[in-house]
């Protein structure tokens, strides 16, 4: 089967390091299920393992890819819960389990005509997603859903600041904030990119850096060090900021006065639990909340999906079909 596979890593040129190649299929084992791969999408996780940050290269080589909706043996219906982790050695959250992996960190990725995965990470497709929307929400979607909603426990009329308006969690986390009753202000260089954010629900968007409107109760954090301090001007004494990237890096000076003066809250997050993933899924399903997507593309243009979100001039997500053949 055809498959896109790191090979080595390069920060200055980590496209060079991802390959197209013919690997085998993926046979069962016991508790795990092959997945046949409709429809996959891109994330900055894949970059930063073909640039070497956060991942060994003697990992290598790895197909990559988060992402995966498809069909299991049976021929269910089903979205891929990316992270591979126990419940119990986590304290009841595989986030927390200190041996936790998402997929194309220790097992290999979704960028393959099939999968293998723990039977446990197969979770029904609700029949109203497309395979293409639903490849979109493991990793952008389920974590915006975690930071929103159970590290920062929004509640209909909170002022949420989302950072960023282009990124897959950013796009999310407007989409999903403004559902739940929010008042939503975004930030971004660019000015299409703000009036996408208008057009999703938020109800200001201003440039990186500018003032906003009022003092937000909670900051949806994912740009780092670029932002950083205008995060923390913006929130109000007793605010909350959930970090969960730093895109731009993450040397930002901590501001421990304003912390603890003004009674700031930090919460950092990463992924999301199987149970808050289905969650979102329910959420989606009843709100008809859909994630943006840039385009689709078919396996052999890859390359052209990462240098796009490379550039920065996607407006979320790139999906990506494994095979050409009818779904």
């Amino acid at each position: 089967m055809l498959a896109a596979v790191a090979v080595s890593q390069s920060a200055t040129d980590p496209l060079s390091g991802l390959i197209l190649t013919d690997v085998p299929k993926p046979e069962p084992r016991p508790g795990w299920s092959v997945v046949r791969v409709v429809a996959s999408s891109l994330n900055m996780h894949d970059v930063w393992t073909l640039r070497g940050a956060g991942h060994p290269p003697e990992r290598l080589p790895i197909i990559l890819g988060c992402d995966a909706a498809g069909y299991d043996e049976h021929g269910n219906e089903v979205i891929i819960y990316p992270v591979i982790g126990n419940a119990d050695a986590g304290f009841g959250d595989e986030t927390l389990d200190p041996n936790r992996s998402l997929l194309s960190e220790h097992h290999n990725g979704a960028f393959a005509e099939y999968i293998t995965v723990p039977t446990r990470n197969l979770v029904p497709k609700p029949a109203s997603l497309s395979f293409d929307e639903a490849a979109c929400l493991p990793v952008a979607w389920a974590t915006a859903y975690r930071m929103l909603f159970t590290q920062a426990q929004i509640t209909p009329g909170d002022r949420v600041l989302v950072q960023g308006a282009g990124g897959g969690v950013a796009s999310a986390a407007i989409k999903l904030a403004a559902a739940a009753g929010a008042v939503v202000y975004v930030t971004s260089r660019s000015e299409d990119k703000r009036a996408e954010a208008l057009s999703w629900g938020a109800r200001a968007a201003v440039g990186t850096g500018e003032r906003l409107p009022e003092r937000v109760d909670v900051v949806i954090e994912t740009v780092g060090e670029a932002t950083w301090a205008h995060s923390m001007k913006c929130l109000r004494p007793g605010g909350t900021i959930v970090i969960a990237g730093a895109t731009s890096g993450g040397n930002a000076p901590a501001d421990l006065n304003r912390i603890f003066w003004q009674q700031l809250r930090v919460f950092g997050s990463t992924g999301c639990t199987r149970t808050e993933m289905v969650a979102m899924l329910r959420m989606l399903d009843a709100t008809g909340l859909r994630p943006v997507i840039d385009r689709s593309l078919p396996l052999a243009e890859i390359h052209k999906g990462f240098q796009l979100m490379i550039d920065g001039t996607l407006t979320g997500k790139v999906v990506i079909h494994p095979t050409t053949q009818q779904q």
